[in-house]
């Protein structure tokens, strides 16, 4: 099957080595040789083209990989890591402490700003490319400035004050902006790119099946309201006011979707929306990355599988205990955590080819499974026995395979930006409008099965109506790291990372049934301090530029 991003088939080593840093050096030093010179490189319409191959060439190996696309997802309280040994760099980011050495923590920087040097070359030069068409290069330049902003919101949910690039060259002396400098930047590069993307895509690469694949209008508004109630919360506290603009957007995006303009709507059932049946023509997505492993090298991450399992312990990550527990029953949660009520498939050693409860103990009174904890199945990508074709993610029984496989990572979706507006909307009023119960029930429906639960009975108060939106979206995200906004950036936001570390260092046993109290695997250290909310800038920049400590 050829991906859907038909511009990332073409090799484009040069152009690639004229954008990007070496993969083992920060992104303050660059090597010149190879370079394409800038003032004489778009001069065609196959130059453009290139261009955008590359960024989102860039944008795919940025995310194709946990260490890549980041560790920030596990100061949630919805995920954590093992405690064995060669887990540390994640164990860092698990316990609120990460170092300046951290060997993952590097690669999450560097690829941040790959992306956006690969932008930078875009923005500041594609404008003067002949015998193109204004419209064409308006709408390469907005993709560009929607992954700047993309990965510049990366960078200060995850480390608060950063430097601010603008330009190819390197300044070797760039100053710390202050987290309100930083969204001002990407609200800019947003707003640029809500004018000039197009609500469809009617071409490829940028679309296919009557569906966007490139950065569409929709995505950039949906991001957009995300980005507000960021500001609205901690650490800017703007409040009402960016509630109000957040919901706006959100509702622009709702508007379009009933009224025609976009063609979002919810999959009937949630078990459709990681699985492979919908991999490229899934109506939720507004915004993804497509991978083909064949035709590029480029394939979605490694998986995550409790080290019982045949994979043999490829996985970094686990389900926290405490949120499994506290994560309502229904047909979501089935989806999320397997099939067959949770159970996890045993693939070798005694229970070979039975389901077991992750928590199961054998005869003797011994947990079965070594790691103990629940199993995320929405990065489950097995790649199936011939090593080209997946089952359904819930399916349990998968092959390990040097490949991995061609899924598509979702970024942004349409039941996140019900979410958003229902949320945002009564946070803004202190009130709960019809349309944020309709957005709510909507999810609810999907969520736990048709008339389950009313959003009318959660709307008696408007905090409680608004806190609950806000769980409902840790809960369509859970363990799904790849997204935009993970479970962490709503606590974030939400001044709530705080709560996750005092549970998390009281490490009180859970009792997840009859006769069964477990502990996480994984210790916090030390005290509460707001600067716990960040990570620390790598040393391998920081030692470059006092600027940056």
């Amino acid at each position: 099957m050829k991906t859907a991003y038909t511009f990332i088939m073409k090799a484009l080593p040069v152009l690639l080595t004229a954008l990007c840093w070496t993969s083992c050096s920060d992104f303050l030093e660059e090597d010149p040789k190879g370079q394409l010179p800038s003032d004489t490189y778009f001069s065609n319409k196959e130059d453009l083209d290139a261009s955008l191959t590359a960024l989102y060439s860039v944008i795919a190996s940025s995310q194709a990989s946990n260490n890549l696309c980041g560790t920030n997802f596990l100061v949630g309280d919805d995920i954590s890591t093992h405690p064995s040994s060669n887990k540390q760099p994640l164990r860092e980011h698990d316990q609120f402490d990460v170092k300046d050495n951290n060997s993952w923590l590097s690669s999450m920087w560097e690829q941040r700003f790959k992306v956006i040097k690969a932008a930078n070359f875009i923005i500041n030069n594609a404008e003067r490319t002949p015998e193109v068409s204004k419209d064409d290069i308006k709408v390469a330049i907005a993709q560009a400035h929607y992954w700047r902003a993309y990965s510049y919101f990366y960078l200060v949910t995850t480390w608060g004050r950063v430097p601010i690039m603008l330009k190819e060259e390197i300044d070797y002396n760039a100053p710390l902006k202050t987290e309100e400098e930083v969204y001002e930047l990407i609200l800019s590069d947003l707003k640029i790119a809500e004018t000039d993307c197009p609500a469809l895509y009617t071409k490829e690469p940028y679309g296919r099946n009557g569906m966007n694949i490139a950065v569409s209008e929709g995505a950039v508004k949906a991001t957009m309201a995300y980005v507000y109630m960021c500001m609205a919360g901690w650490p800017l506290n703007k409040g009402v006011e960016y509630y109000k603009l957040a919901a706006a957007k959100a509702k622009e995006v709702i508007d379009g979707a009933d009224g025609g303009s976009y063609y979002y709507k919810l999959l009937p059932e949630y078990s459709q929306v990681y699985s492979w049946e919908y991999n490229n023509k899934n109506t939720e997505l507004l915004l993804g990355i497509y991978y083909n492993r064949d035709a590029t090298g480029q394939s979605a991450p490694l998986t995550d599988f409790l080290q019982d399992m045949k994979q043999a312990g490829w996985g970094d990550t686990n389900g926290e205990i405490n949120f499994w527990m506290n994560f309502p029953e229904g047909p979501r949660k089935d989806a999320i955590y397997g099939s067959n009520n949770g159970k996890v498939y045993v693939e070798k050693y005694t229970y070979a080819g039975q389901f077991i409860d992750w928590y199961q103990k054998d005869a003797d009174g011994n947990y079965i499974m070594s790691e103990c904890h629940p199993m995320f199945r929405t990065l489950l990508y097995g790649g199936g026995k011939d090593g080209n074709t997946m089952g359904d993610y819930t399916d349990q029984q998968c092959t390990w395979n040097s490949g991995i496989c061609s899924q598509t990572l979702y970024l942004v979706s349409y039941s996140e930006v019900l979410l958003w507006y229902a949320e945002a909307q009564t946070r803004s009023t202190n009130s709960v409008d019809a349309l944020s119960k309709d957005c709510l029930q909507r999810v609810l429906d999907r969520s736990y099965g048709s008339g389950t639960y009313s959003a009318q009975d959660f709307a008696k108060n408007a905090e409680d109506f608004a806190n609950k939106c806000w769980m409902e979206h840790g809960y369509e995200v859970a363990g799904y790291y790849p997204a935009l906004v993970v479970r962490g950036n709503d606590q974030l936001r939400m001044n709530d990372l705080k709560n996750t570390f005092a549970n998390r260092l009281a490490d009180t046993p859970v009792k997840v049934t009859e006769g069964v109290e477990i502990a996480e695997g994984v210790k916090m250290l030390g005290t509460w301090s707001e600067s716990r909310n960040y990570s620390t800038i790598p040393s391998f920049d920081s030692d470059l530029n006092d600027n940056l400590k």
